[in-house]
């Protein structure tokens, strides 16, 4: 199975939050991985959740609800909203 990699996206982010700091390639393949652990584990509930309620196809109401359980507190609320932001500009355009 191929690794998605998160690097560039990583490193815009980084840019953006702190625009003086630099990241080395170790720190960055850990923050890969990272990123790969989290969106593995939100596919699997996902995928759970939609299971569980019957349903053939996994939603944003799925994603969502995995985020809330697999994410702690206030790192979950500001992903949903950061989500749903991100699903309204895509869906207006």
């Amino acid at each position: 199975k191929s690794v998605e990699t998160y690097k560039i996206y990583i490193f815009k982010v980084l840019k953006q939050v702190h625009p003086d700091i630099g990241i080395s390639s170790k720190a960055m393949g850990i923050m890969n991985s990272f990123i790969n652990d989290i969106f593995e584990k939100l596919a699997q509930e996902s995928s759970r959740l939609a299971r569980y309620n019957k349903k053939p196809t996994i939603t944003s109401r799925e994603i969502q609800t995995s985020v809330r359980l697999v994410l702690p507190g206030e790192l979950a609320k500001h992903a949903v909203s950061e989500g749903t932001k991100a699903v309204t500009k895509f869906t207006s355009s």
